[in-house]
């Protein structure tokens, strides 16, 4: 097989595992804060068997490397809780395409961070972005579950903003994409740990497991295959691959959960996605 279909064959497949992971949300009757300790926990774990596997080096260069390190973990652990919390009081697809508004604060993050200019047409994909925003949301009456799920959705979408620039950063000095992620990790596991305490007690079997599959499977492995695919496909192509994530989580909602997304909700994630799609495809790499 061709190496470059062999590479976007392995990156639908990651796409897919990401998709996925939104299901563990109402898969878990626990608290969102237990679900993400779980999963860095796992992932962390998985990550450092990988990273010995390939000897990746994971040695941070100086401490301003590693206190940055720590508060991308702090980050990470907000971006999951948050998004684990906007499924839990909502649905599955709510959380995924509210989180998909995430590109709008890129946009205007981005040239601070890195000194770019800031371009009309990145402007005018985010407005169009923000309208498919609008229209998911039902209505602006916060005791809205539906409403609160996208309000939580859009900073789970914020912080995953902050989260990409930072590791933009970091992987253009040299750092390992899978070292970074290892970091992460486990900081976000060692910034929860207190928040959890004797809810870890509690856990069932099925929770355990389930948590486990979710961190080894579906973060960890997902993380892996993304990075390998990435070998064979430009970086845009990638993206554009990744606009999928919430079209194959709600349609798993759908066979899952019986989650019927509602014509509002359809149209404004069209809008969202498409919005996303178009930068995507217009980026230079």
């Amino acid at each position: 097989m061709d190496k470059r279909v062999q590479c976007l064959i392995i990156i639908h497949g990651a796409v897919l595992l990401f998709s996925m992971s939104g299901l563990f949300g109402k898969f878990l009757d626990i608290s969102a804060t237990l679900i993400v300790f779980g999963r860095t926990a796992f992932a962390t774990f998985s990550l450092a068997f990988v990273l010995h596997i390939l000897k990746i080096p994971v040695k941070y260069r100086n401490r301003r490397d590693l206190l940055f390190f720590f508060m991308m973990g702090g980050i990470l652990a907000i971006h999951w809780v948050t998004f684990f919390h906007s499924i839990q009081i909502s649905t599955v697809a709510v959380g995924l395409i509210s989180f998909s508004s995430f590109p709008i604060f890129v946009t205007f993050l981005e040239p601070l961070f890195f000194n770019e200019r800031l371009h009309l047409r990145d402007i005018a994909v985010s407005m169009v972005v923000f309208a498919g925003l609008v229209m998911v949301i039902p209505d602006f009456d916060i005791s809205n579950n539906l409403t609160r799920g996208v309000l939580w959705g859009t900073v789970s979408g914020l912080t995953f903003a902050l989260l990409s620039i930072l590791n933009r950063k970091y992987i253009a000095q040299g750092y390992s994409s899978l070292a970074v992620a290892f970091y992460q990790d486990g900081v976000a596991c060692l910034l929860l740990f207190p928040f959890v305490g004797r809810d870890i007690l509690g856990l069932t079997l099925y929770d355990a497991a389930m948590i486990g599959i979710l961190g080894v499977v579906f973060t960890a492995l997902a993380h892996t295959l993304f990075i390998q695919g990435m070998a064979g496909v430009k970086a845009a192509l990638a993206g554009v691959i990744s606009c999928l994530e919430p079209v194959y989580g709600t349609l798993f909602a759908i066979m899952f959960f019986q989650e019927i997304p509602s014509v509002r909700m359809v149209a404004g994630g069209t809008v969202i996605l498409a919005g996303v799609y178009y930068a995507t495809a217009k980026a230079r790499v």
